[in-house]
């Protein structure tokens, strides 16, 4: 069972259920049409929306299609070990419209990380998470492991890493997930982390930089600079230098930078379209937290959109990615205000899964932080 939950098989909707007698099938190049038994006839229309229908892409992890010695096709499910005629991919078709449907359409508030990936496969690829042993994440990387991706939490306690890795585990024998150190607010350490990641001669798919602290008491790193924007900003600047060859050799590649709406309240540039670089890194006297994490979030935007000008034409896209206003994650740590603001939040790891897979965003890159319509 827990299976099928991974692959979207348990879900229901109402509005398309069929009215008994009928039967769903597809053919071979991927249409839905329906049976209807008692009458003895079949239609392309689904018999309660009147609207056309087909599979959605690619088998769900696990899956393989195959056919027997008459010529039928059939489907094996190497994790729960058993065979069937009927195409899983029916349990999650989609519209047959015209246009790609908008993100607001497909998608909303009650949508859950799972259903993001519903029916994708993501065995073969590899993606590293930094911050990824709580809160967005660990969704993240807990909903890549259960559709099969190969997931390193990059974390700087391996210790939490390491639990949250078990915890996956513990959901999913099979799935590939593993700690690795990384601290951001040592340049040292992200560059260990690089050479220890190239190392391994593992291709890089999925890089999603989510790691970030707020509101955080005035602090230098051992590189002498403020840590929020070295944690939040240079310090992922420095990671995607450093993993740029492996995500040009294992194209299509995709980095995902997580901003936040706060980026617009920043002192960063003037009236004058001026940017004054002396503000990222500020003296404690010139130091307010809220003011340095919003000017960060602004500089993972501009070097989301610049990297994604500069690596799209050799097959590596970019997206700045925004998880909505309110989300669970554990930047509230430092501020017992946003410890009770947060606490009554829901999880927007859509958003981030979305930008990585969906064909609604594609190959598309750069431009605005995206976040789904609620």
């Amino acid at each position: 069972m827990a299976a099928l939950k991974f692959a979207g098989l348990d879900d229901t909707d109402s509005e398309d259920e069929l009215p008994p007698g009928w039967e769903e099938r597809n053919t071979k190049d991927g249409w839905v049409y329906y049976a209807n038994h008692e009458e003895m006839k079949t239609q392309w229309e689904h018999p309660k929306t009147g609207k056309r229908r087909r599979v959605a892409g690619d088998l769900p992890y696990g899956w393989e299609q195959e056919t027997d010695d008459k010529g039928q096709v059939f489907y094996v499910d190497h994790i729960n070990k058993r065979t069937t005629y009927f195409d899983p991919r029916l349990a999650f078709t989609v519209e047959d419209v015209e246009e790609q449907p908008s993100i607001k359409q497909r998608y909303d508030g009650n949508t859950s990380a799972l259903e993001i990936l519903q029916g994708r496969d993501l065995s073969g690829k590899v993606a590293v998470i930094t911050g990824a042993n709580s809160g967005i994440g660990f969704e993240t990387a807990r909903t890549f492991a259960l559709h099969g991706a190969h997931v390193i939490l990059a974390c700087r306690n391996n210790i939490r890493a390491t639990e949250a890795a078990k915890s996956i585990l513990g959901e999913w024998h099979k799935a590939k997930v593993e700690a690795m150190t990384l601290d951001l607010a040592s340049l040292h350490s992200v560059k260990e982390f690089t050479e220890a990641f190239k190392g391994r001669n593992l291709p890089l798919h999925i890089l999603i930089c989510n790691a970030a602290v707020f509101a955080q008491p005035y602090k230098l790193t051992e590189d002498g600079l403020e840590s929020t924007f070295q944690i939040c900003h240079l310090g992922h600047f420095y990671l995607v230098q450093g993993l740029q060859e492996v995500l040009r050799r294992s194209v299509p590649a995709r980095v995902i930078v997580v901003s936040s709406e706060s980026h617009r309240y920043t002192d960063l540039v003037d009236s004058s379209g001026k940017m004054d670089l002396a503000l990222l890194s500020p003296s404690k006297k010139e130091y307010w937290s809220i003011l340095a994490y919003n000017r960060a979030k602004l500089c993972n935007i501009l070097f989301s959109n610049e990297l994604h000008r500069r690596l799209s034409p050799h097959g590596i896209t970019s997206n700045a990615v925004h998880p909505g206003n309110m989300m669970y994650t554990s930047l509230h740590r430092s501020w017992w205000l946003m410890t009770l603001l947060f606490t009554f939040a829901r999880p927007f790891t859509k958003s981030l899964l979305h930008s990585v897979c969906q064909g609604g965003v594609g190959g598309r890159g750069g431009g605005k932080p995206w976040r789904a319509q609620l």
